[in-house]
């Protein structure tokens, strides 16, 4: 992960973008290259397309309207009003407005999508979204109003801009018109011709952009949690037979080799791999199936990255412009079920392993499952301790699960009924983006009540990786009695694990996770 982070630009090549890719324009602001050959496609695909209008070929929104109104004839001579009016009219959005990072992201797929040559948009309109990005003009983004049968109204709002309407920021600075910000940039904004209105909107760029953020997040959020869990294992004497090589084989359930394999890893040097230092021989389920849970998650996460790395790697356009063929071809590509249905089952994944997590953290607090202090406070009945933190965590989890129940796969047929089903990818990795800040603060928590574990245990020689978490993250945990509020120690947890860099030097888990 770390080397993504370090060059100073991105090149697109079609068909060759990784979600690395993504991540990185959208969080590091590098600067973002089209290669040759996605120039190329692009401009023999505009010249495809250009070549079919001049024949007088039907063509879905160029030549007819959108959507139900497919029936209705449109002039290609009036291509810039009609391009103009297929963006002011979907750019419909409403609620939050998404990141400078959120949407960095839904432009960077849109432009690598694009260099397949699939999509007939001007070379200059394509540039114009390098533009975009390398001048750092971030449009204003409501995340509220796509469906993902095509992601149109964010990626209106984002192509309004070359109108001259819409708003966005330059560099960061306050919100002005599609116009101003060019101007403020030193750009000129690019003339939109048949076509480049659809051609930037036609796709779920949006949803793809959004889940390569979040792929990003999840990635990190399961090294933090296997580490976290491990501290448990420390502050609970935990019994590790379950993790062992020999328990593992048994069954060869979906990701529990590889969260073992790192678990054990973390531990290893500890005491307590010894015999006879487990203070129990069959601890809670919570500990003992925490390498099926995680693993579950960890191969419901890959599942994901395999269904947007394909869609990084194809075009969702319709129509599709295949220059090689001299054809048009209407479709349904703009359908992302596929990416939906396991987007769907990694939240759920989640929410099962918060749920462990919840049952982890309250048995540590409990005297009569630990064996510790009631709460972990100084020493049986001295204090609250942690106490107060429990309710925190039962929030969480409610709210985790509350975020990881699918939407509903029924959904208001639009278009005069044309439009009659949706996969609500959108609204969904919306959702997921919270599940996702939530399941940091559960694992914060882990992290901070297990830390308090260890100290209130009788010294013991930890396992190298966990010592080297100690020594890292103990710090930054609350101590007792309180310093400061317990919120502001999460705070603190929260945005170490959450960088890329911390998880650097934990060899064992960016080898496995």
């Amino acid at each position: 992960m770390a080397d993504y982070f370090d060059s100073p630009s991105v090149l697109l090549v079609p068909g060759q973008t990784v979600i690395a890719d993504i991540e990185r324009i959208a969080l590091t602001r590098h600067k973002v290259l089209l290669s040759p050959q996605a120039l190329a496609h692009i401009a023999s695909g505009h010249a495809c397309l250009l070549r079919h209008i001049a024949a007088g070929t039907t063509i879905y929104g160029v030549s007819t309207g959108l959507g139900a109104n497919v029936d209705i004839a449109r002039q290609p001579s009036t291509a810039q009003a009609q391009q103009n009016d297929v963006l002011w009219a979907r750019a419909s959005g409403t609620g939050p407005a998404a990141t400078d990072a959120q949407v960095r992201a839904m432009v960077a797929v849109r432009l690598a999508r694009l260099a397949l040559g699939r999509s007939g948009i001007s070379p200059a309109v394509a540039m114009a979204l390098v533009d975009m990005l390398n001048y750092h003009i971030t449009p204003v983004v409501p995340l509220v109003g796509a469906l993902s049968e095509g992601d149109l109204a964010p990626m209106a709002h984002i192509a309004s801009l070359f109108t001259g309407k819409g708003h966005a920021s330059v560099a960061g600075r306050g919100q002005v018109s599609g116009a101003e910000a060019f101007t403020q940039a030193g750009l000129s904004l690019p003339a939109l011709g048949p076509k480049d209105g659809l051609a930037l909107i036609s796709s779920n760029s949006a949803s793809i952009g959004l889940a390569c953020l979040n792929l990003g997040s999840i990635s990190r959020l399961m090294r933090a949690h296997i580490a976290a869990f491990a501290l448990s294992c420390e502050g609970f004497c935990a019994n590790l037979s379950p993790f062992q090589p020999q328990s593992v084989q048994l069954r060869a359930a979906a990701g529990q080799a590889e969260v073992s394999h790192a678990l054990l890893g973390l531990l290893d040097g500890g005491t307590l791999h010894q015999d006879g230092l487990a203070r129990r021989l069959q601890d809670p389920i919570s500990f003992r199936s925490a390498g099926s849970i995680a693993g579950a998650a960890l191969k419901s996460l890959q599942q994901v990255q395999r269904a947007v790395d394909l869609e990084l790697s194809s075009s969702d356009d319709n129509p599709a412009v295949v220059a090689e063929t001299d054809s048009i071809i209407p479709n349904g590509n703009f359908d992302p079920t596929h990416v939906a249905v396991v987007v769907d089952a990694l939240h759920l994944a989640l929410a099962k392993m918060a749920a462990a997590t919840g049952e982890r953290v309250i048995k540590m607090m409990s005297s009569s499952v630990s064996g510790l202090p009631r709460f972990l406070a100084e020493a049986e009945g001295d204090g609250t301790g942690f106490a107060p933190v429990q309710k925190t965590v039962a929030a969480l989890v409610a709210e985790i699960v509350h975020d990881a129940t699918p939407l509903s796969p029924v959904v208001i047929p639009v278009a005069e009924r044309v439009e009659d089903y949706a996969s609500l990818l959108f609204p969904a990795l919306c959702r997921g983006q919270r599940l996702i800040a939530r399941m940091y603060e559960l694992t914060a928590i882990e992290i901070m009540v297990a830390a308090r574990a260890i100290t209130l245990r009788p010294p013991v020689s930890l396992g190298r990786g966990t010592q080297a978490l100690m020594d890292r993250l103990a710090p930054l945990c609350p101590r007792l009695p309180l310093e400061q509020p317990v919120a502001d120690n999460m705070g603190h947890l929260v945005q170490v694990i959450e960088r890329p860099d911390f998880w650097a030097d934990f060899s064992i888990l960016a080898d496995k996770v």
